[in-house]
């Protein structure tokens, strides 16, 4: 059987929304800007975000406050409208064989008054609540039962996520549902097959025609999940065969240093300046580096490491391994900051050896510069340190063959590129990262490179301790805080904002400095935020760095950047505002030196349920893996952080990372079976796959050979 494809085969699914009965210019116009559904394709695959069994039916007198939401079959006995424009609203009252309740619109009101019959059975669906006493439903749904209790019976519903702009022109999730209903009749035998037959069979998927009707309109629950089984695995399963397809070609096309020997380099530093025994965890990754820089294939690694884990440590003996090899490394890093502070840990860890290491920014002068480009080109300089500086095009390397890339999320494809065109043979490559990815996070963001994780610290470092107090608390918190300035150390103190918000009820950065000048007229205090110039916040953030302030205050310009191992509190104000991720980032500026260190999360006492988990699950652990995996079941995946910039150039339509794990993992074994098996997708069986693969969402350029 000829395989065909609904993408690319001329079929109604490639016509304008505006065509399809029930749509029209305005309502396109509204589906185009508020869902970016432009053709019938992009209405079919726009799916529910919930589902409800409309078999289930309840008498008013079952009906309470506490119940989700309820259908009740009944006459209306009396509309009532109050008000006019803004403040207009429309009461009516229900009745069925048990009791009265109340049904209450604020909007729409002119449709619903046109929509209600009171001489007849009327369905209403809606969430009931409770206000003086009496049982009422605000804005419920209503329709005629005689017109609509075939197509309900039986069913389940599915419900979709529209805009207040659509809801105030009548676009609800019933009008989408009835746009989908019109839509899958137009669209019968015309949705074909997106894999091959023999792939449908093998692992007992529905088919794509049904999957999609079953989406939109389930009969029943079982129907319901196949289709939701097959479209995630077909969504995360060509995500996957086009990263190992990546993998798999840059395997076959670049072949990379063969870095042969150990030599005298890493065996002195080893021997004479390694500052502390590594880890096993370190070990481990240096040797899984090793054997990638020796395989003759070009590597592309992945290094996890929480904050504090030794990774920079781990990436100089791996460069130090390069070095005796005969070519030259870089380091690149986000900002300037974080440029310099590598810089100057190398610096001091490479004293003994002598090496000609070297620091490009933009803030680097002319004089300088001309000496690196010099001495990048007759080969004398060793190791270049930077920012996107590196990356310009009068950088040039004599002999580039291993890059470290810190922090890599802030850079995007195109600039690490231009890094990995610096060289005729491509460098080696490794990507690090402080942020915890969970598992299958990393299988979809970086599932084309080989992972290493550090997941332990170095010996003699104590956890950082956390602790939770209420904003009434703060008198007991600065003296704390004055303990421990009076012995020495230092303090971050973190806010939220930078300007007071109207919607927010949160002290800002400026309120909260002057405060603490108050608070604390005895001690220097410092202050840093975005917008501040460049200039102006290294100068800050060096005095503090230089112990000539005391307390830093701050916006999370300081989540990733500066290292102050004498700073042993880190203070967040309204920690309720930042996200999981974001308040272990932070904790990560503390706890650097051998002293015990402190974070202290303040909040308001109302919180919702998802901020106590955050706030609970930072004071219970310091695991920054458990942390993302809880992060990403809260907040879900997003738009994944970083594919923008990764280049993979994907939107999940219906899989969801944090909740279909085992699907995704399933997805990418059965991947890598086809890869391993013909990696090319040359066999006739696999074409469907190459011609899928070759219509997914490109870059402007050939991205598939950098990391």
């Amino acid at each position: 059987m000829r395989i065909q494809y609904i993408c690319f085969m001329p079929s109604p699914l490639s016509q304008d929304i505006k065509f399809l009965a029930g749509v029209g210019p305005k309502r396109a116009e509204l589906l185009k800007s508020e869902l970016g559904i432009v053709t019938f394709a992009d209405l079919l695959y726009y799916f529910p975000y919930k589902y409800v069994d409309r078999t289930k039916f309840y008498t008013i007198r079952e009906i309470n406050g506490q119940l989700p939401y309820v259908q009740i079959i009944g006459k209306i006995a009396k509309v009532e409208k109050a008000g006019e424009g803004p403040k207009a609203r429309l009461t009516a009252v229900l009745t069925d064989q048990t009791g009265t309740l109340d049904l209450i619109w604020f909007k729409g009101i002119k449709w619903v008054m046109s929509s209600i019959r009171t001489d007849r059975q009327m369905v209403i669906y809606g969430k009931p609540s409770v206000f003086n006493g009496r049982i009422n439903i605000v804005h419920p749904e209503l329709e005629d039962y005689n017109e609509v209790k075939n197509s309900i019976a039986g069913s389940i519903q599915a419900f979709y996520n529209t805009s207040e702009k659509m809801k105030n022109n009548f676009l609800t999730s019933r009008a989408l549902l009835k746009l989908q209903t019109t839509l899958l009749g137009v669209l019968h035998g015309y949705i074909r097959e997106t894999l091959p037959e023999w792939f449908v069979e093998k692992y007992r998927l529905d088919s794509l025609e049904n999957a999609l009707t079953n989406i939109h309109l389930p009969q029943n629950p079982e129907l319901l999940r196949k289709a939701q089984f097959r479209l995630k695995f077909e969504e995360l399963f060509y995500i996957q065969l086009k990263l190992l397809s990546i993998k798999s070609y840059r395997e076959r096309k670049f072949r990379g240093h063969v870095f042969e020997k150990v030599g005298d380099k890493l065996n002195a530093f080893y021997h004479e300046c390694l500052p502390f025994e590594l880890t096993n965890a370190q070990k481990r990754v240096i040797r899984e580096i090793r054997r990638d820089m020796g395989s003759g294939l070009q590597m592309n690694r992945l290094l996890q490491g929480d904050v504090g884990s030794g990774k920079t440590l781990v990436a100089l003996m791996c460069m130090l391994i390069a070095l005796d090899n005969q070519v030259q490394t870089c380091l690149m890093a986000p900002t300037e900051i974080l440029a310099v502070q590598h810089f100057d840990t190398l610096s001091k860890l490479l004293k003994p050896l002598e090496l000609n290491i070297r620091l490009l920014t933009g803030s680097t002068k002319t004089k300088d510069r001309r000496l690196i480009h010099q001495e990048l080109e007759d080969g004398s300089l060793s190791i270049l340190i930077g920012t996107h500086a590196l990356i310009e095009d009068k950088v040039s390397f004599k002999n580039l063959g291993f890059v470290v890339i810190d922090e890599q999320h802030r850079f995007g494809v195109a600039q690490r590129a231009r890094l990995w065109a610096k060289n005729t043979i491509p460098p080696h490559v490794l990507v690090m990262t402080a942020t915890p990815i969970p598992r299958t996070l990393a299988m979809t963001l970086y599932g084309d490179l080989d992972v290493s994780v550090i997941d332990e610290l170095p010996p003699g470092r104590k956890p950082v301790k956390t602790l939770h107090f209420f904003e009434k608390m703060h008198r007991e918190v600065y003296r704390f805080l004055d303990s421990e300035i009076l012995k020495g150390r230092q303090t971050y103190v973190v806010f939220p904002l930078i300007e007071e918000s109207e919607k927010l009820d949160y002290k800002n950065l400026q309120a909260g400095y002057d405060h603490l000048l108050k608070v604390f007229p005895q001690y220097k205090i410092g202050m840093v935020h975005g917008k501040m110039k460049p200039s102006d916040k290294e100068e800050e953030m060096l005095r503090f760095k230089n112990h000539e302030t005391q307390i830093l205050v701050s916006t999370t310009v300081i989540e990733v950047g500066v290292d102050v191992p004498n700073a042993s509190v880190m203070l967040i104000e309204s920690a309720e505002r930042f996200g999981l991720s974001q308040l272990h980032q932070l904790r990560g500026r503390v706890g650097r030196g051998a002293d015990q260190s402190y974070c202290i999360l303040m909040s308001s006492h109302k919180l919702s349920k998802e901020s106590t988990i955050r706030l609970e699950t930072m004071v219970r652990t310091t695991d920054g893996f458990e942390i993302a995996e809880i992060d990403l079941k809260l907040r879900g995946p997003g738009d994944l952080e970083g594919t923008q910039q990764s280049g993979i150039g994907f939107d999940l339509k219906i899989a969801n990372i944090s909740r279909d794990g085992d699907i995704l993992q399933h997805a990418r074994n059965v991947a890598a079976d086809i890869i391993d098996d013909d990696p090319m997708l040359e066999k006739s069986h696999n074409a469907p796959f190459r011609v899928q693969l070759r219509h997914l969402k490109k870059t402007p350029f050939d991205w598939s050979s950098i990391s």
